[in-house]
């Protein structure tokens, strides 16, 4: 799972990609300290992975893990090359979700690029670069193929899809599921748009609002509800400075931390987990003496498209697999004690798999 998060200067977006990273992104009190884009890779917590290990006896533990990308802060003009301009957005076609960091929080000391600070506009500006820079690319696509659809029929359907996509980000607004049929998505995402990603709302406020909304995030919460068009998205408040603490300390100190602040999980664990409901994803495991791993698959993925993710070779030569959910393990105690119970299963070609499948592949090539 690749995540860009974006934003305007100054909202604390590099600093929450340093506390969900540890990265050490540069972070300053002013624009476009943020050049190119810094990347993280950070391991999905997943306590499943440690009991197996201890079941197991396994020599190495694999977690799956998510990439983050910080990009540079946008401002209004983007998509024309204002600031640092379309450079920037070119990296955000290239994520599967975008995590917007939106500023909730009052304080002198940091300045704002607008001059002043309204999470609504701010949420409005970046919303619409990113629909410009898509009207943009659709314009030149349209154009392109005009002549191709001339004589080519599916040319023909997608310059038309195209025009309609087109005509639904020229009033401001992001297209929902319903508005196409799932043929026309498949043709859609392959243009890479930015406006029609998944997107997490990042309500950055201060250590005091960490428990009830203030006033700019329940009207960011409104306008992104009530408001706002699109199917893919979520709200998660958290605090950058509280994550930039909680960055430094290790997992017992964490967890002692978060309880004295009342908090439940941490901003990393609450971008992961909308992360994942967001893009629709489910993890599966494998497990045997040499290692542990984690495996990250898209809901509806049958077992030999899952056995792919690990080999090519075990999909294209998969017979079966056998799969113990992991409650049902860790209940029995052992993976023989399953199989004697009858709670490991035989699935074929059309099985879809499940979150915390523990599986064997067989395959014969």
């Amino acid at each position: 799972m690749k995540i860009g998060i974006v934003g305007l200067p100054n909202v604390g977006k590099s600093t929450i990609f340093n506390a969900l990273t540890k990265a050490g992104a540069e972070s300053a009190n002013y624009p476009f300290c943020t050049i190119d884009p810094n990347i993280g890779v950070v391991s999905v917590p997943d306590p499943r992975l440690g009991i197996l290990e201890k079941m197991y006896n396994s020599k190495k533990v694999i977690p799956t893990a998510i990439e983050f990308v910080d990009i540079a802060g946008l401002v209004r003009g983007a998509s024309k090359g204002e600031g640092l301009g379309n450079k920037f957005l070119s990296h955000i076609r290239e994520v599967d979700a975008i995590v917007h960091v939106v500023r909730c929080f009052e304080d002198e000391n940091v300045v704002h690029v607008e001059g002043k600070i309204d999470p609504i506009d701010d949420l409005e500006t970046i919303n619409l670069e990113l629909i410009f820079a898509d009207i943009e690319m659709l314009d030149r696509r349209i154009e392109r193929n005009k002549k191709l659809a001339k004589t080519d029929a599916l040319e023909k359907a997608n310059v038309e899809i195209a025009t309609r996509l087109r005509d639904i980000l020229e009033t401001g607004k992001v297209p929902g599921d319903d508005e196409f049929t799932p043929e026309e998505w498949e043709f859609i995402n392959t243009i890479q748009l930015i406006s029609v990603k998944p997107v997490l709302y990042i309500a950055n406020v201060s250590e005091d609002d960490l428990h009830e909304d203030n006033d700019m995030v329940k009207r960011l919460k409104t306008t992104i509800f009530d408001n706002h068009s699109g199917n893919h998205k979520d709200v998660i408040k958290i605090s950058a400075k509280i994550e930039e603490e909680i960055a430094q300390f290790d997992d017992e100190e964490k967890a002692e931390f978060l309880a004295d602040l009342g908090l439940e999980a941490s901003g990393l664990d609450q971008v992961i987990s909308a992360g994942y409901k967001l893009l629709g994803l489910v993890t599966f495991l494998t497990a045997g003496p040499q290692e542990i791993r984690a495996w990250t698959i898209t809901e509806g993925t049958k077992a030999p498209q899952a056995a792919g993710k690990i080999h090519s070779d075990i999909e294209r030569g998969f017979i079966r697999a056998e799969i113990t959910s992991y409650d049902q393990l860790v209940a029995a105690g052992s993976e023989a004690k399953a199989k004697e119970l009858g709670v490991t299963r035989v699935e074929g070609k059309e099985y879809v798999m499940v979150d915390g499948d523990v599986t064997h592949f067989r395959f014969n090539v």
